[in-house]
């Protein structure tokens, strides 16, 4: 029987992404295509996707993560799609779930379990533990949601996702650096899609609540310095987020 995974097209959106890329490639070297839609790359990612057979590359422009996705999406040979990011593994257990679905109803779609690594060891607190993310669909029934961030495959009402057995390891960042760049990209597209505006002093309350749910609420501590470590990026991240919008309203 033939595997599902050559009926199948995993499909990234990618920028700078060469220092997780191969990793991520390799673990997805047995799908029919994979598809990685680069937004203006400037280090070796092309020269790291072009390595592979079953890679395809196709360039444009990033117009927030849900529009792009899709954009990616629809440039696939295959209407099943497999959404994956360039920091992403797929674990041989979830390739071999992947491997064995029939793939017979084009409305159903399918969950993966995420498991979160920082700077080298799996973080379970804080917000960070494991998720259950819809990443199998047909784009003929289900499309992520027209978002710049925090998108998700749009689901009907009572549709419920099949969970498959295996997982994804995230390798969430390489270094402490990491968490500025992707605070600042984050935080940027986060403020632009906000209306939302608060005075400093509320601005201050919402940050310090942000810390604390994270780091006591959802037990970040348990992590140790990581916990940590994301417990203050997630009240910068809110602290940033409105003082950008704060700033803008107060020039304009």
């Amino acid at each position: 029987m033939t595997s599902a995974l050559a009926r199948m097209s995993a499909v990234l959106i990618v920028r700078d992404a060469a220092a997780t890329l191969a990793a991520t490639l390799e673990s997805v070297r047995d799908f029919g295509e994979v598809l990685v839609y680069d937004n203006g790359s400037g280090d070796a990612t092309l020269e790291v996707a072009r390595r592979f057979a079953n890679v395809r590359v196709c360039q444009g422009a990033f117009t927030g993560f849900g529009p792009t996705r899709n954009a990616a999406a629809a440039l696939a040979s295959h209407d099943w799609i497999f959404s994956l990011d360039a920091d992403e593994i797929v674990e041989a257990s979830l390739a071999a779930s992947l491997a064995g679905l029939a793939l017979d109803k084009p409305q159903q779609v399918y969950a993966v379990q995420r498991l979160n690594y920082l700077l080298g060891r799996r973080v379970r607190y804080g917000g960070w533990g494991s998720q259950w993310l819809t990443r199998l669909y047909n784009r003929q029934t289900h499309g992520f949601t027209d978002v710049a961030v925090h998108e998700k495959v749009e689901l009907k009402y009572g549709e419920q996702p099949v969970q498959l057995a295996g997982s994804l390891r995230h390798t969430a960042m390489r270094d402490a650096g990491d968490f500025l760049v992707k605070m600042h990209r984050y935080t940027m597209l986060k403020a632009g899609e906000s209306t939302r505006t608060y005075p400093p002093v509320i601005i201050l309350l919402k940050s310090l609540w942000a810390f604390l749910r994270a780091y006591f609420l959802r037990l970040g501590l348990l992590d140790g310095w990581r916990g940590l470590l994301i417990s203050v990026s997630e009240a910068n991240g809110v602290f940033y987020k409105y003082m950008v919008i704060y700033s803008q309203r107060k020039s304009s």
